[in-house]
């Protein structure tokens, strides 16, 4: 009896693992067009240290290789620092309306009149919530880190917290 019992709650286990997958949410939609993403943000949100505005814009590509899609983008602050990037994105969507779009680039930055970051090469790691309009724009937030991964001697990081509105280039595919 004990072993029956085991194994009823395994095989629960199972199915309730195996139901949860078909209640996580989808990935890209199918047929998105590539997008022009522009933004303006809080630069070093959350030190206020070196606060300035932050400017930026984005090419997300179409194609998706896999579940993720390549993009590539330029940021500016209000004190001269510039950082352009490249990096993978993926959509994933909550019913038609809301787009969660975590994303990871690695870029070249300088810091002009602006903070230091420890090095010229940068990573960034974003999320970014959006709601999706029947034209297929999107208007959302997005925070995100830019770091050099510990590839200078100081890293000190900071991060940019801004609202995006992504603008689809073409009918999709």
């Amino acid at each position: 009896m004990k072993t029956m019992i085991r194994l009823l709650q395994i095989s629960g286990i199972r199915i309730a693992a195996v139901s949860a997958l078909f209640l996580l949410p989808a990935p890209s939609h199918a047929g998105d067009p590539p997008f022009l993403t522009v933004g303006l943000g809080w630069y070093d949100a959350n030190r206020q240290v070196e606060e300035a505005t932050e400017f930026r814009a984005e090419y997300r590509h179409d194609k998706k290789i896999w579940i993720v899609k390549p993009f590539v983008g330029l940021m500016g602050t209000s004190d001269g620092a510039v950082y352009g990037y490249g990096g993978f994105l993926t959509d994933i969507f909550f019913g038609r309306r809301i787009v969660l779009t975590p994303s990871l680039a690695a870029g070249y930055y300088s810091n002009g009149n602006g903070r230091d970051l420890g090095h010229a090469i940068e990573f960034r790691s974003s999320i970014e919530f959006a709601y999706r309009f029947d034209d297929r724009s999107r208007l959302g937030v997005a925070f995100y880190h830019l770091s050099n991964a510990h590839l200078g001697s100081s890293n000190p990081g900071t991060e940019i917290l801004g609202v995006v509105y992504s603008i689809p280039l073409g009918p999709g595919s």
